[in-house]
């Protein structure tokens, strides 16, 4: 049970795991009579980590009902799809909840096994349940210049699952599944699963392997040198021929960090003396399949889970950080990385984070629908131009139905064909919502290579982890919005609600509920809220009936100089931007100036004038101008305030030593 119970851990991705099954996983761990320091050492497999294992540990004091090791097994299952260990019997064909040993066991020899056996071990360590494999058999032509047999596109459209149930019913004929392939050419497998589509690199759905190849040294020599390295091999095969293929784990989450991680990978190799063909560097590359004879001679597997498990360990056993990049200021001003396209211009970058609040009830939702329309047609929301991108709507709150009939109201408004929104995609998740930390990772491997450039959250509170006006806890909840941002290169765009209270009086970085992070953390923020209308005014402007509402919105950005605030209407289902100024004289629920609109002594620029033109009228008899005192004991003003009125009507009005005249071109 000891040895099984650490074996699931390594099926237990700590990311996953929310607060309480971290800490389940630790008091299991503590009750089984391990040290802490294994709890602490796969805790540091994550971002969130901050060296508190140790003292969380010193309060697991146990319970009535302990939490036990078969916790662990149980989340492994569940989050890692462990099944536990099975002894291999070679004499049988493999079954898929089958466990194999690494290959470095001497133990296991896979040129015993069967061809369809070699080949059923190899697509259970590359692909999941339900991905589209590629492979090419007999889709072959003679290259004349190179005197062989080189493959052609081959097939793209049967899944894992039905090419392992067709090895299992065919145990015996490989060509039964695969189709009878040209004895001298072999037979080729690509590395990474597809859509079904198609082959090519466009095709590739998951970018987590790629091939590693060298002619030039002994076989023999090419498998030392691989397994000494301890590169995190998923598969190696012998192609029949004078190379070993190494299907290298590089767990990257786009073609850009693929990219990188395959010329580090071939760095590496280069570095430490290998020559490999550099022409293996697409996603969508063949390799040799197992299995397969190749002029008499087999396509061996020869291992799998080979050296470090993940892309992730072995950078750690180089001592890297792929987060910490040390960089030359002058370097870089003399040679700048490009910054990022905008994606609502002057206000905020593609790839950023965008937060939108507001009151409960405020038109928040209807403002994001608005916005997920205005980027797919690259059309204009709260007067900022938008680029033309791809929307991923999460909705966490309304029925699906509802949300449906608020992109049909707002579509028909705006007069866009509903066919016109196909870069719009919606997932709605009302009822299912589940924390961040859990919600994320499957996020990215569910929009990964889907070309989403936006993803919007709304609202956050679902899916808040921990204490929302705890600072260090809203910081961790927070770096999800990063995480998203980074693994998917997508900006993210939440929606969260106003504290309780009148927000007038408060500026708009903290009206947000919770903690001051929500403010700090993303790189533009937009704060809308409710303007105080009087009833004179909402009955003049009344909209069939229905109650107009307006809002002052407030914007924020890092990036960019301050953006002016903006008053909008919100007639039913758009919020339509000010652009008359009727909004000018309303403010902000609890503003100090609707304080000072109700006070009797109250006085509006119109009212100021007017008071003034009418006393200088009357008092100006002879046409020779009126002095300050006059105008002040008639209006019952100081003459200090009859001044000030002068200044701030100064084209129409002059004071001369006391003296208040009209200005020539004055009315």
């Amino acid at each position: 049970m000891s040895e099984d119970i650490l074996e699931a851990l390594n099926f237990i991705p700590v990311f996953s795991c929310n607060y309480t099954e971290w800490i389940e996983v630790g008091m299991a761990l503590k009750h089984e009579g391990y040290d802490c320091s294994v709890w602490d050492n796969w805790s540091k497999n994550d971002d969130r980590y901050h060296d508190e294992c140790y003292r969380k540990w010193e309060s697991f004091n146990g319970s009535s009902k302990p939490i036990t090791g078969a916790s662990i097994i149980k989340m492994a299952k569940e989050k890692g799809g462990y099944v536990g260990k099975k002894k291999i019997n070679n004499t049988r064909v493999l079954a898929w909840d089958d466990y194999v040993e690494d290959s470095e066991d001497p133990s296991i020899d896979y040129s015993k096994f069967k061809p369809t056996e070699q080949l059923k071990i190899f697509l259970k360590a590359l692909f999941k349940s339900g991905e589209y494999v590629g492979y090419v058999s007999n889709d072959v032509y003679f290259n004349k210049d190179h005197d062989r047999y080189e493959p052609l596109k081959g097939v793209y459209y049967r899944t894992v699952d039905d090419l392992l149930k067709s090895l299992d019913r065919y145990p015996d004929d490989l060509g039964a599944t695969i189709g009878d392939w040209k004895k001298e050419a072999g037979a080729w497998i690509r590395i990474n699963p597809l859509d079904g589509k198609g082959a090519s690199k466009k095709n590739v759905t998951r970018y987590s392997y790629c091939l590693i190849e060298s002619d030039d040294l002994p076989i023999k020599e090419q498998e030392e040198t691989f397994r000494r390295l301890n590169l995190p091999i998923a598969t190696m095969v012998y192609s029949g021929g004078k190379s070993i293929h190494a299907i290298v784990k590089v767990d990257a989450t786009n073609i850009q960090e693929y990219e990188e991680r395959v010329q580090f990978c071939y760095d590496f190799l280069k570095n430490n003396g290998i020559s490999i063909d550099i022409q293996n560097k697409d996603p969508n590359r063949l390799s040799r399949m197992p299995g397969v004879t190749r002029n008499g001679i087999v396509q061996t597997l020869l291992g799998v889970n080979i050296g470090y498990d993940s892309w992730k360990d072995w950078m750690a056993s180089l001592g890297r950080n792929d987060d910490l990049v040390v960089e030359n200021l002058a370097t870089l001003l003399n040679n700048p990385p490009p910054l990022a396209p905008e994606l609502l211009y002057g206000y905020l970058r593609k790839g950023h984070k965008f937060l939108l609040s507001g009151a409960s009830k405020s038109g928040k939702s209807f403002a994001l629908i608005e916005l997920a329309v205005a980027l797919s047609q690259g059309t204009e929301w709260f007067g900022f131009k938008c680029e033309k991108a791809n929307v991923c709507y999460i909705n966490l709150e309304i029925d699906r139905g509802s949300v449906v009939k608020r992109f049909e109201d707002v579509c028909k408004e705006l007069k866009i064909d509903k066919s016109a929104v196909d870069k719009v995609n919606v997932i709605n998740l009302r009822g299912k919502a589940k924390p961040l930390d859990k919600l994320a990772p499957e996020l990215i491997e569910d929009l990964k290579g889907s070309d989403t450039d936006v993803i919007i959250i709304d609202p956050i509170y679902k899916v808040i982890t921990g204490d929302e006006n705890n600072a260090t806890e809203m910081a961790q909840f927070c770096n999800q919005f990063d995480v998203l941002c980074d693994k998917l290169h997508a900006t993210v765009i939440y929606a969260h609600h106003h504290s309780k209270g009148t927000q007038g009086g408060k500026s708009a970085q903290d009206r947000a509920s919770g903690s001051g992070v929500f403010a700090r953390d993303p790189d533009a923020l937009m704060d809308m809220v409710e303007l105080e209308l009087d009833d004179n005014y909402k009955n003049n402007v009344s909209d069939y009936g229905n109650e107009v509402l307006a809002y002052q919105v407030e914007c924020v950005a890092r990036e960019f100089p301050k953006p002016k605030s903006r008053k909008v209407f919100f007639k039913y289902p758009l919020h339509i931007v000010d652009t008359s100024g009727q909004l000018d004289k309303f403010y902000p629920k609890g503003d100090i100036h609707n304080a000072q609109k109700a006070s009797p002594n109250h006085s509006t620029p119109d009212s100021r004038k007017e008071n003034l033109d009418t006393a200088f009228n009357v008092l100006n008899m002879d046409g020779k101008g009126v002095s300050v005192k006059e105008l002040a004991d008639y209006l019952g003003k100081s003459e200090r305030t009859i001044r000030e009125y002068v200044k701030e009507f100064k084209n129409h009005y002059e004071n001369k030593q006391g003296i208040i005249t009209l200005k020539a071109d004055g009315n």
